[in-house]
């Protein structure tokens, strides 16, 4: 079900869920926390479909703050989706104009869920400062996407320079998959044997394979070269080398990856490249920081980017 609220108000919006919910229980109350979605005109339908996904791990009211034109004249329109055009949710969307069209704290503090964790989601166009922007300074969790910026890895090096605890990314959720593999073959591995040098290499347009290559580059404390691919290809492979022989993880596609070890068979391991809905749906449950990421993106980019890295096209 989704009513349309024209040129409307957030009293207004309030009162119609009021009325739904006594009228005919559509809107149940069993959420969770409040997810605030800040994102342009035009684009929000796909962030609202990984929302609605997300939801049914996570039920929650969705917010959607979709921003249009600031020349218009001052207007707010809603719009409520429930049931069937919601997952598990409430959807609440509001299209701003005008002197409405920026995001505002004023416009979704009426909305948001009594006594609920309170988690902001940038689909596109990370503010400068998620922390102290309008809805970031309330939330209990920051969620940004260098990789739809123009230059995601100019936005990490942002993100590195604003960073307040609280703050992720979703380039660095796509590669839980990648460190969890790793991490396993790290602690399986001969001690003896210390790796020596390292070899990242993925799509130029990828910023999960600069914070891969910060991750490891922090843990292991050995040189790394990191080379990029064609655009659009994500993570292709990671190569430690050992004195006893290389161990490498490659994925030449998007599902499957194959691992070589020395003296051990080849293990192909299911390896796809994830979802926006599994992104989201991870970063949903949990609300306390990220203390890995908020040391990976203030200390380690920060020290890969200041070394003399071999980076070729």
């Amino acid at each position: 079900m989704i009513v349309d609220l024209p040129d409307t108000t957030t009293s207004r919006i309030t009162k119609q869920i009021v009325k739904m919910r006594e009228q005919g229980g559509v809107v149940t109350l069993g959420r969770v926390l409040t997810l605030v979605v800040i994102t342009k005109g035009g684009l929000e339908e796909d962030a609202i479909a990984a929302a609605n996904l997300a939801s049914r791990e996570h039920p929650c009211r969705i917010i959607v703050l979709a921003s249009g034109s600031p020349d218009a004249p001052t207007r707010l329109d809603g719009e409520i989706r429930v049931g069937g055009d919601a997952g598990a949710s409430e959807v609440i969307v509001l299209r701003g104009h005008g002197e409405l069209a920026a995001e505002s704290e004023s416009v979704v503090s009426a909305l948001l869920l009594p006594d609920a964790p309170i988690v902001a989601w940038w689909p596109h166009g990370a503010p400068d400062s998620p922390s102290t922007s309008p809805v970031g300074r309330i939330a209990h969790r920051r969620i940004t996407d260098s990789a739809n910026e123009a230059d995601p890895r100019a936005a990490l090096g942002h993100i590195a320079q604003t960073y307040a605890a609280g703050d992720t990314d979703l380039a660095w959720t796509r590669l839980t998959n990648w460190r969890i593999q790793l991490a396993a073959v790290l602690d399986s591995a001969d001690g003896s044997e210390p790796v020596t040098a390292l070899q990242v290499e993925g799509a130029s347009d990828s910023p999960s394979t600069l914070l891969l290559a910060a991750w490891l580059h922090r843990a292991l404390e050995v040189p790394i070269t990191i080379t990029e691919d064609a655009r659009g290809t994500g993570i292709r492979r990671v190569v430690m080398e050992r004195a006893n022989g290389n161990v490498e993880l490659h994925r030449p596609g998007t599902t499957e990856a194959v691992l070589t070890q020395p003296g051990q068979p080849v293990q192909r391991i299911s390896l796809p490249r994830r979802t926006l809905q599994d992104c989201l749906a991870e970063e949903l449950r949990r609300l306390d920081p990220d203390e890995v990421f908020g040391e990976v993106i203030t200390r380690g980019l920060t020290t890969l980017l200041a070394d003399e890295l071999v980076v070729q096209a």
